[in-house]
C-alpha cells in the first residue's frame, strides 16, 4: 500500500520538523520543502497514468486534442498553485500564499475561455 509509505514518511518528516522548528527555522521550512517534492516526485507515475488514460479516453470519445490539453493545463495550475501555497503557509508567507492562490485562479479562468466559447458556440448552433 503505497498511502502507508507515503503516510510514514511524512510522519518521519513531521517528527524532525517539530525537532527543529524551535531552534532552526531554516531547517523545519527546508524539511517541509524537501518533504513535499519527494512525496510529489514518488506520485509522479500516478500522475503520468492518469494523463495517459483521460488521453485513451479523449481519443476513444473523439475530443478535439486542443480541449484535452487545456484541461490538462488547468489541473497542473490548480494542483501546483495549491502545492506552492500551502508551503508558503507552511513557512509563514501567507501573503505570498494568497497571491500564488490568485494568480491561479486567473491562469485558469485566462485558459477556460477559448473552452467556454467553444461551449456557447455550440448552443449557438444548437438553437
Amino acid at each position: 500500500m503505497e498511502i502507508i509509505k507515503i503516510t510514514s514518511f511524512a510522519f518521519v518528516a513531521l517528527f524532525l520538523l517539530i525537532i527543529f522548528k524551535e531552534e532552526r527555522e531554516d531547517i523545519s521550512i527546508f524539511i517541509t520543502l524537501i518533504t513535499s517534492v519527494i512525496i510529489i516526485f514518488f506520485l509522479l507515475s500516478k500522475i503520468n497514468f492518469i494523463f495517459q488514460f483521460l488521453q485513451s479516453i479523449a481519443l476513444k470519445a473523439n475530443i478535439d486534442a486542443v480541449y484535452l490539453s487545456t484541461v490538462m493545463k488547468i489541473l497542473g495550475i490548480a494542483y501546483v498553485a495549491s502545492f506552492c501555497s500551502e508551503i508558503c503557509k507552511d513557512a509563514g508567507a501567507n501573503s505570498i500564499a494568497s497571491k500564488v492562490e490568485l494568480s491561479g485562479k486567473i491562469l485558469i479562468l485566462f485558459l477556460a475561455i477559448p473552452i467556454l466559447m467553444a461551449v456557447l458556440d455550440a448552443i449557438l448552433k444548437i438553437m
